[in-house]
């Protein structure tokens, strides 16, 4: 009988603790870590980078880094940078680098986008293609943006949302072959790194996506800060050694 008796209260305490562990297990689900976003100064361009899983890293991070260091420059009106995706969770780039957006567009309250910047990403020419939130999202923002910018693969994007139409833009060299195929009626221009129509820029991408960064804060700032912020980068600038098109 005092086996049996024992045997009953172990049953009774593993039960107990079992279900202690259940309800904690519950808690620790409710617990949701309160999104932080970033703080965005007042009087400056706010410019978002689209990103997604695939995206490049370079395309991403010259004209992030180009752009940032508007803030240490005196006298000029600076950038807020961040991210937009269509998800809270870190995105992996094509080479492996996990990066948290700043702003979920799909349901966070967006800040007034300035200047969009679409790196490319590795489905930009197939799958990206048919995502359709995305370039309805695309398409709100060139509604009230003053630039909007691609890198490499990203003007695919542009084009497809419709705001290259009437423009001149240009690509990956290897890709533009494709993009007049996908794009029949658009002007995509082979021999030059960037493209400046209107509102658009687009860029070769790869490492001269820091020239198209550097192009267009020259055009805001003017050609000293424009080679400031490129000899915080190592970079020796002149705009007029790039090949490139600014149609007037």
């Amino acid at each position: 009988m005092k086996k049996v008796f024992l045997l009953l209260s172990v049953i009774l305490i593993i039960s107990c603790q079992s279900k202690e562990v259940e309800k904690n297990t519950e808690n620790v689900k409710e617990i949701q870590p309160k999104k932080v976003f970033p703080k965005l100064e007042k009087g400056r361009y706010n410019v978002a980078f689209l990103i997604m899983n695939g995206t490049f890293n370079t395309e991403l991070t010259a004209p992030f880094d180009i752009f940032q260091h508007t803030i240490f420059r005196e006298n000029i009106k600076a950038m807020n940078v961040f991210t937009v995706a269509n998800t809270d969770n870190p995105i992996t780039t094509f080479e492996g680098m996990r990066v948290l957006p700043d702003f979920n567009y799909l349901k966070d309250s967006l800040p007034k986008i300035d200047i969009l910047v679409v790196p490319s990403a590795e489905h930009h020419l197939d799958s990206d293609l048919e995502d359709t939130a995305m370039i309805d999202f695309v398409k709100r923002v060139d509604k009230d943006a003053t630039y909007m910018t691609s890198h490499c693969d990203g003007a695919f994007i542009l084009a497809k949302a419709g705001l290259l139409n009437g423009k001149v833009s240009t690509t990956f060299p290897s890709d533009i072959d494709k993009m007049r195929a996908t794009f029949p009626n658009l002007d995509i221009r082979k021999e030059v790194l960037f493209v400046h129509d209107g509102k658009y820029i687009t860029s070769a991408g790869g490492a001269k996506s820091f020239e198209a960064a550097l192009y267009l804060c020259e055009f805001l700032y003017g050609k000293e800060v424009a080679k400031s912020l490129a000899g915080g980068l190592v970079i020796d600038w002149n705009v007029d050694n790039v090949p490139h098109l600014i149609v007037e």
